[in-house]
């Protein structure tokens, strides 16, 4: 496979990723997945160019942005728990209480 492949797989979810946010503004976990998979996409990216350019590089930077997210999906996942006991709904527009 070559790059170009690589690449459109990494824009076909990165579109995917960002249509999840703008389509479905409702439900905080889709939007935590959407923001999972453009990571994803940026991952796919970093690991092709890294691999055609023949550095190490790129898939060394992957393993800070996996570390990041795992940590992300970790804390907001915990967050969501414990709104969902609070709220019993993980609707956006349930949740005025964190408005500033």
């Amino acid at each position: 496979m070559s790059l170009i492949h690589y690449l459109v797989l990494a824009g076909i979810l990165f579109v995917i990723s960002i249509a999840g946010i703008f389509i479905n503004r409702r439900n905080v976990l889709i939007l935590l997945m959407s923001i999972e998979l453009m990571l994803l996409s940026v991952n796919i990216n970093f690991i092709a160019f890294s691999s055609y350019l023949n550095d190490i590089q790129g898939q060394v930077f992957v393993f800070f942005i996996l570390t990041v997210a795992a940590a992300e999906a970790a804390i907001g996942l915990a967050i969501l728990v414990v709104i969902f006991r609070q709220r019993k709904s993980l609707e956006v527009d349930n949740l005025n209480e964190l408005k500033g």
